[in-house]
């Protein structure tokens, strides 16, 4: 794929996909079919928050932090989406989960589960966990947000959209729950 140069102002429209895989443009269709809105920001690939200073300032919020994690066993998988800025303590969350030890989850099964790659971790990446083995985590602090920033699956491409159309339609559409959870972060 070509790279993106930072687009200069965020559009409201589904692209073309010329350029485009099609898992992208699978996240643009279900978010039209839900009526979801969205701001979108076309850009050079952003594989980590420090990366996603630019996007931020063009969708006028903070890129939330996508992180996929295990447990020891690697039975159990969990996406978490903390504030982007709020550094993440794996003892902190396992205890609120009551899960021995937690770890980042190798590359094999987030494409697997959520067919994306590492780098391009997102809350869209739940419309492909048809089997359901990925259990969400919010951080309540996010949830607060009018606004969240994510992935379409690629990081080559932000989104903009608004926490109340993740919760109330993209969530139930996709049949996943989510369990808040408390990160102190420091």
């Amino acid at each position: 794929m070509e790279e993106r140069e930072m687009a200069r102002m965020p559009v409201d429209i589904k692209p073309s996909p010329k350029g485009r895989l099609l898992k992208e443009m699978a996240v643009y269709e279900l978010l039209d079919k839900l009526e979801i809105p969205y701001l979108r920001v076309d850009h050079e690939a952003a594989a980590t928050v420090d990366d996603c200073h630019d996007v931020d300032e063009a969708l006028g919020l903070h890129i939330c932090k996508n992180l996929f994690l295990c447990n020891r066993q690697k039975t159990d998988f969990y996406l978490l989406m903390m504030p982007g800025l709020k550094k993440f303590k794996t003892k902190e969350l396992s205890s609120q989960l009551g899960v021995a030890r937690l770890s980042f989850a190798e590359a094999e099964y987030m494409e697997e589960f959520l067919d994306i790659t590492p780098g391009s971790v997102s809350v869209m990446g739940l419309m492909n966990d048809r089997d359901h083995r990925v259990r969400l985590l919010i951080d309540r602090e996010l949830l607060q947000d009018e606004f969240v920033g994510c992935h379409p699956c690629v990081n080559t491409s932000s989104l903009k959209i608004r926490m109340k159309d993740i919760l109330e339609k993209f969530l139930p559409c996709v049949e996943h729950e989510y369990t808040a959870v408390d990160l102190v972060g420091e």
